[in-house]
């Protein structure tokens, strides 16, 4: 069974006692809100992930993409990203690869490491089709549905489908003012297929289908935003939200069919819009869980995108979002690094921090308080030990280190707390 299906049914399931514990919450809380469809697990049924709580009244919980480009691929590099984003603390993982050697490359991912795994299953179906010397407009529709099945079988815990791409939503992309057009990857092909072939979303007809398979798997959804703004321009138009309200009525048909699901948001978003934005989708997917992309507030910080992303992400979280996509420097510019990979993942904990402190979670909270303590004591091993980069920060303190362990370089002998304690004392 789902985790929603136990969670409905009234038991309390090992996942459930896990994350309850991790975050500091009843276990009997947790179990209601998994019923509602407002916190899912993703955890295939048939692999040993660390089970992880994303939803409400939840710590802010981060992913991180890797994955090869028919243009670069290297498994090695994509382990070493592996490596980097779990040591710096992302939640999930989803495996975007492309290129030839993807199936390789999913399953070494899958076998080092045990967080969330997701996918974007249309990319391994696309890929696929033209393998076989076709265009990918010309994908079979089996093709996909049948891709879906082997990496639920693989162990994917999560998977991004673009069920809310339909003929109507197209027409709307079509009558809108957008600039920018369609930007999903995932979006974009299905919709060029749809045109192509002169037949409705195979994922959108047949969603009870592709509900089928994840319930015998404990697949969790992640309904992708096919039609997000590319640009500040095009954001909150007409387009994203006929595709959201599609996605509120999807919403209601996995819950009903005890299918986990959460639903995917906007890209590139002006700051005064973040918060009307994640209080519409609560409103229209009733509550699920939201997973964004961002928003990047802005379209001219190219190279610093996991900061514009890190903004928004932290206004976003504030407001009702509990899943973060990082966002790396090589936005819109290339196939990240691996240190691309490290300020992407870093940005976006320093983001869901931000979140976190403004929903007043207790563990963040406790945390906050204990570095404002080690500050004050000059306790700097403390300091370094609660830092989301220890690392840097020591390097940075060692750099320019003073003769007094009680200074750093920036103040010396000018130092606040080590004045006003010096008079205490006298």
């Amino acid at each position: 069974m789902t985790q929603l299906e136990e969670a409905k049914k009234g038991n309390i399931t090992p996942e459930m006692k896990y994350v309850a514990k991790q975050e500091e919450i009843s276990e009997e809380k947790l179990r209601k809100l998994i019923a509602k469809g407002q916190i899912v697990i993703p955890k295939n049924n048939r692999n040993n992930t660390i089970p992880t709580g994303i939803g409400k009244n939840l710590r802010t919980k981060i992913n991180a993409n890797i994955g090869s480009s028919t243009e670069m691929e290297d498994i090695e590099i994509e382990l070493e990203k592996l490596e980097v984003l779990i040591k710096y603390g992302a939640d999930a993982v989803m495996d975007l690869s492309t290129g030839p050697k993807l199936h390789e490359i999913r399953k070494t991912i899958r076998e080092h490491t045990n967080i969330p795994l997701g996918t974007v299953p249309i990319y391994e179906a696309g890929a696929d089709t033209t393998n076989i010397g076709k265009a990918i407009v010309e994908m079979d529709e089996d093709t996909i549905f049948n891709t879906i099945t082997n990496q639920a079988k693989e162990g994917v815990d999560f998977i991004t489908v673009h069920c809310g791409i339909n003929k109507d939503s197209i027409e709307s992309v079509k009558d809108s003012k957008r600039l920018m057009g369609i930007v999903s990857r995932g979006g974009a092909l299905t919709a060029a297929w749809i045109m192509h072939n002169e037949k409705e979303n195979p994922l959108y007809k047949n969603f009870d289908y592709l509900l089928e398979i994840c319930k015998e798997y404990d697949v969790t959804l992640s309904l992708g935003d096919g039609l997000r703004p590319g640009c500040i321009h095009d954001a909150t138009d007409i387009a994203q939200i006929r595709e959201l309200t599609t996605l509120g009525k999807l919403v209601k048909r996995s819950k009903e069919n005890d299918v986990q699901v959460m639903v995917e948001g906007p890209g590139h978003v002006p700051i005064k819009q973040i918060k009307a934005n994640m209080q519409i989708q609560k409103t229209i997917c009733d509550n699920a869980p939201f997973y964004v992309l961002g928003p990047l507030v802005t379209d001219i910080a190219p190279g610093y995108d996991h900061i514009t992303a890190a903004i928004g992400g932290s206004i976003a979280g504030s407001s009702g979002a509990d899943f973060l996509c990082y966002v790396t420097p090589a936005e819109h510019l290339c196939i990240p690094t691996v240190e691309h990979v490290k300020q992407g993942v870093i940005a976006s904990k320093i983001a869901a921090e931000v979140a976190d402190v403004a929903k007043e979670i207790p563990s963040t909270m406790r945390k906050e308080k204990e570095m404002a303590i080690a500050r004050e004591n000059f306790d700097w091993n403390k300091q370094f030990e609660l830092a989301i980069d220890g690392e840097t920060a020591r390097e940075y303190y060692e750099s320019a280190k003073t003769s007094d362990d009680e200074m750093c370089s920036m103040c010396g002998d000018f130092c606040a707390i080590k004045m006003v304690k010096e008079y205490e004392k006298k």
